[in-house]
């Protein structure tokens, strides 16, 4: 924080505040003459015990939008993906996992994700219905069922791959367009010229 706005934090504090009013009574204190000759140690004196004995201005912590929402959206994932153990194949495990693994990277972008609603949908509906749909539909089916529902499960959870890999090239393309500018800033600064010697 710069001075000037540590200079402004401050009088606008409970501490300044309070110190100027004491401060004020020890100028009254002077004009009714009780103060006399050390009048200036009377005033400071009191702004600095107003000062002091002032509670701190409390410090308020503000979560974004964006943070709450997609910290319900993790909660979710991690209760769905904590819920897969023995009740599905390695390699649909290991699927699921991913695309868990994909969410989990779109959601750390929190702020970009809620900019772009139908991103953000995307991504909420995978966690809350669609890939739990896919998920149960397997679960739900009896063993003896599964084997031909198998390849059906892995297709589906590789379109949900797919789609999610759209959104995240679309969360982070913001990103990938700005380590351009950096390394054409950075080859114009450093790169140097046939010019030089």
């Amino acid at each position: 924080m710069a001075t000037s706005n540590r200079v402004l934090t401050y009088l606008g504090s409970t501490k300044n505040i309070v110190g100027s009013i004491l401060a004020l009574i020890g100028v009254g204190l002077v004009f009714a003459g009780v103060a006399g000759a050390f009048w200036p140690v009377v005033v400071a004196g009191l702004y600095g015990v107003g000062a002091l004995l002032a509670p701190p201005d409390r410090t308020r912590v503000v979560l974004s939008h964006a943070e709450v929402e997609t910290a319900e959206l993790r909660a979710d994932l991690d209760t769905l993906l904590a819920g897969l153990p023995g009740r599905f194949p390695d390699d649909v495990l290991r699927q699921a996992y991913e695309l868990g693994g994909l969410l989990k990277e779109v959601l750390d972008r929190a702020e970009v994700l809620t900019t772009a609603p139908d991103q953000l949908h995307v991504v909420s509906q995978t966690i809350r219905d669609y890939l739990p749909t896919s998920l149960n539909a397997y679960a739900n089916l009896p063993v003896s069922r599964r084997p031909a529902a198998h390849a059906e499960l892995l297709g589906q959870l590789e379109l949900l791959r797919a789609g999610l890999g759209r959104v995240a090239d679309a969360v982070y393309q913001g990103d990938e367009q700005a380590l351009k500018a950096q390394s054409r800033f950075l080859q114009d600064r450093f790169g140097g010229s046939e010019l030089d010697l």
